[in-house]
This record gives structure tokens, C-alpha cells and sequence, in this order.
């Protein structure tokens, strides 16, 4: 669920064919965000999870993949453990 969430937040703002993300040896610079995309995409994953990441601009220089299992990591250090729903989920029928 995590990776559809940045998947889907990158293809709607920055406007990235959703195909670029069916390669297995993607990464976040081939996507064309600049620190600042990088920034808000980040912005956006903190406020679904309730964590904060520190030094987003190591992200730029990550795979995609990486990245996201860096993310989700981070995401469960700070919930005990747990991939919480994202806030925007939360109370909503699955």
C-alpha cells in the first residue's frame, strides 16, 4: 500500500508516466524530482503515517525500491513495529 501511495502521488504531481515504475532498476533521480519533489513527496507520506524523516536529501540518490523499504522502515520505528493505516484511510470501508 505504501508504494501505490508514493506511486500514485508522484505520477499525479510531477506528472510521471506510471509505467517508469515497472522497472525493477528504477530510481528516485530518473523520476525527475529535484530536492524539493523529493521534499514534498515526503511531506505528503509524513502526513498520512504521523512520522518524520531526517535527511530526505539521501532519497535522491536511492532506487525507488530502496527508498520505500527506507520509508517503511522509518514508519514502523516509529509505530512499535506496526504499518499503521494512513490517515486519510482511517474510518473509510475498505
Amino acid at each position: 500500500m505504501l508504494r501505490q501511495i508514493i506511486q500514485d502521488f508522484v505520477v499525479q504531481q510531477f506528472n510521471v508516466d506510471p509505467s517508469e515504475f515497472d522497472r525493477a532498476d528504477l530510481m528516485v533521480k530518473d523520476l525527475g524530482l529535484d530536492s524539493l519533489g523529493v521534499v514534498e513527496m515526503l511531506f505528503e507520506v509524513e502526513d498520512l503515517y504521523g512520522f518524520q524523516v531526517h535527511d530526505p536529501a539521501r532519497y535522491s540518490s536511492m532506487s525507488f525500491n530502496d527508498m520505500v523499504a527506507d520509508i517503511e522502515a522509518t514508519i514502523r520505528a516509529a509505530h512499535n513495529g506496526q504499518l499503521p493505516e494512513p490517515a486519510s484511510l482511517q474510518g473509510k470501508a475498505a
